[in-house]
């Protein structure tokens, strides 16, 4: 497995009361897989997959990467993971809406380090990848759902990280884009390698791109 989770447990404080998110959850996903997280409001997906992402951290059990565990990480450390060993992209696409599409790749880019001319080549090419050549300019008021979650992925790609967590990216989209994002990212599974991870509500886009569709309920998984 290139990233799993052990026997996660998160509980919240919320007031006098625990809430418990997650109940011993053990699931994972290997390089160049595409696994759709399914459940209803409240299952727990979201809170797995910013566990997942170095977002947050569990009570108990571990998340692992690459087969070294995350608990032991400093700040600094779980900055660059998340940084340079995950994307992330959400249902709100999370745009700088005074930023071109380009000027947001181009920032993920600074941001990884990268400088000068080659910021500019990489943020061409990664937008080209997804469809975008020619809307680099635009801001985001300017594109449509489905674009701007384009320039959502241009960017949360990067600092090629070897993981895409993706919490209801089609939320916002009708199902003519939200077939076109999903089959753009199978297709990044199949050509780069690329480990996907899905977080959905909709069994059917799950059934049709997804490897393997990890159920929860409840904070637990029904099915992996």
């Amino acid at each position: 497995m290139l990233i799993e989770t052990r026997e996660v447990t998160r509980i919240y404080q919320m007031g006098a009361n625990q809430v418990t998110a997650l109940d011993r959850v053990t699931i994972g996903a290997g390089q160049g897989e595409f696994a759709a997280i399914r459940g209803t409001s409240g299952s727990g997906k979201s809170t797995l997959l910013n566990l997942l992402g170095g977002l947050d951290r569990p009570t108990s059990g571990e998340v692992v990467f690459d087969a070294k565990p995350l608990g032991p990480f400093t700040k600094k450390q779980m900055a660059q993971y998340r940084r340079f060993s995950i994307g992330m992209i959400f249902q709100n696409f999370n745009l700088i809406s005074t930023m071109t599409a380009a000027e947001n790749v181009r920032l993920a880019l600074a941001f990884g380090g990268v400088r000068g001319n080659q910021r500019h080549e990489r943020a061409a090419a990664l937008l080209d990848r997804v469809g975008l050549s020619d809307r680099a300019e635009h801001r985001p008021g300017e594109l449509s759902g489905g674009e701007q979650q384009r320039v959502a992925i241009a960017r949360a790609l990067a600092n090629r990280p070897r993981v895409l967590l993706a919490d209801e990216p089609t939320g916002n989209l009708d199902s003519t884009r939200s077939r076109e994002l999903l089959a753009l990212l199978r297709e990044m599974v199949d050509r780069d390698r690329l480990t996907v991870l899905l977080v959905t509500h909709d069994q059917e886009l799950a059934g049709n791109f997804a490897d393997r569709i990890i159920s929860m309920k409840d904070g637990r998984v029904e099915t992996n």
